[in-house]
């Protein structure tokens, strides 16, 4: 019976299956499954092969390539697919946090059109000094250019539209606009304050002031400034931060430092009657940027990093409002602001003796000494409003800002059309590969460096409400005095 029992057994063993057949069956299929996903992944990149252990899975950056082999066209399919993906891999997102407050005064800005919309003859008649048209129709964007702007701030403000569509792929509605790219605004608000010609055209631009109705807009220089080597503003910003680092502010010189081009206007010229003399101390160290001999010696003294040595900087306007005042403000020097007439779309949210310190137009020289003077002997007080006016700018106007802000302006001001948007049939497609495979050294450098290689991972900040007209009013009458 022993012996029946073993040889039955044996016949079992021999018909039925051996189980570590099918553990390792099992085995093999599962590893190469996870190989054959984690190839996938990392093709689209989304696995952080250093954290596979882990098998932590997460969004990664694309690797910049272009415009070195410009495959744009393949990067966008792979952006377009990443941001569903990213929403299917990140469905309890936070709530996006409420934007700074500069925003409000994007209503301000469109205020004049609230009530009686933009038609498409209002858009037509800003055509008179723009220098292109922009027309954004399902997702894309279409331009007709009228005439060439300085250097390129057309290509760079278009390019840095486009990573605005790769930021937040899909988001924009359809929309039309006029683009000048000139200093000065030319949409005067005298001219439309009567029954006749009530309807102002909008045009967008850099900068506006008091007296106008141009439409304010991030400019070129986030993007790259390439005619005198100022990088795209993430990497600037970066730089200028290590140069914050390499001198601290109880080690700087104590006196008010600024360098450029004083020929530009008037007021510039003025500002130089206040530099060093030998009758004279002012309390300034003022230097002319010759940009001609900056090109030709390969811009080694133009390094906006190398210009955090002085405990203030002085910002003044040039022919209209100068791109220098966000390097200046990002120093942590406390910045010595020469009362403006132009302004940006973010200066609007800062604030004299929080943020920076307000030097008179009309006594530059007595008011930049004494500005001097109460720092030297405040100077804890001095550090706090420069370090506050640099935290602002790094926190608060950083590149998701700017994208937002652009987001934000370009809704509000579609919301306001009251035509059906087409798209011109003069006017052609632009894509990153149409404006960056064209562009050569530093122009080609700057547009790699401020490519938007994947959608943000992040929501909008939240649109902020318009002020009501005792609170405009206040903020109004703050800064003036």
């Amino acid at each position: 019976v022993e012996g029946m029992k073993t040889n039955n057994n044996d016949e079992q063993r021999k018909t039925l299956p051996f189980p570590g057949k099918y553990i390792l069956k099992s085995t093999v299929f599962i590893v190469a499954s996870l190989f054959i996903s984690a190839a996938l992944l990392g093709f689209l990149g989304y696995l952080n092969f250093n954290a596979f252990a882990g098998f932590k899975l997460i969004p990664k950056r694309f690797k910049p390539r272009f415009p070195y082999q410009c495959d744009v066209q393949d990067q966008t399919h792979q952006i377009l697919f990443s941001q569903n993906l990213i929403s299917r891999l990140h469905p309890n997102r936070s709530q996006p946090s409420s934007c700074p407050s500069y925003f409000r005064w994007i209503h301000e800005d469109l205020r004049p059109w609230k009530e009686t919309g933009i038609t498409r003859d209002m858009v037509e008649k800003a055509s008179k000094t723009a220098h292109f048209r922009l027309v954004i129709h399902h997702g894309k964007a279409y331009v007709k250019r009228y005439r060439k702007s300085i250097q390129t701030r057309d290509d760079f403000t278009l390019w840095g539209i486009l990573q605005l569509l790769r930021w937040y792929p899909g988001r924009l509605p359809d929309l039309d606009l006029m683009f000048d790219a000139d200093d000065r605004p030319v949409v005067r608000s005298d001219d439309y304050t009567g029954q006749q010609n009530k309807d102002p055209p909008p045009l967008f631009r850099y900068c506006s002031d008091d007296a106008s109705l141009d439409i304010v807009f991030p400019d070129w220089s986030f993007w790259g400034w390439a005619e005198v080597n100022i990088k795209p503003w993430g990497k600037s910003l970066e730089a200028i931060q290590e140069g914050n680092n390499i001198t601290q502010w109880k080690d700087r010189v104590a006196y008010a430092y600024w360098r450029g081009n004083p020929y530009l206007d008037p007021t510039r010229g003025d500002l130089l009657k206040c530099n060093v003399s030998e009758n004279e101390e002012w309390n300034t160290r003022l230097y002319v940027q010759d940009w001609d001999k900056e090109t030709k010696e390969g811009f080694k003294n133009s390094n906006l990093e190398n210009q955090c040595t002085h405990r203030y900087k002085i910002y003044i306007e040039g022919w209209a409002w100068s791109v220098s005042e966000k390097y200046i403000m990002a120093c942590d020097s406390m910045t010595l602001y020469v009362k403006p007439r132009f302004y940006d779309f973010y200066i609007r949210g800062m604030m004299p003796l929080q943020h920076y310190w307000p030097i008179r137009d009309d006594s530059k020289c007595t008011s930049l000494k004494f500005a001097v003077h109460w720092g030297n002997t405040h100077v804890d007080k001095a550090r706090e409003i420069g370090e506050l006016g640099s935290r602002f700018i790094r926190e608060e106007v950083n590149m998701k800002y700017v994208y937002d802000y652009m987001f934000h302006l370009l809704n509000e001001y579609a919301k306001l059309l009251k035509f059906k948007v087409k798209i011109p049939s003069d006017a052609e497609e632009i894509t990153p590969e149409s404006l960056g495979c064209a562009a050569t050294e530093r122009w080609r450098d700057f547009m790699a460096e401020s490519m938007v290689m994947s959608p943000s991972e992040e929501f909008p900040c939240e649109m902020v409400p318009p002020y009501d007209r005792l609170a405009l009013k206040e903020v109004i009458e703050r800064k003036a005095n």
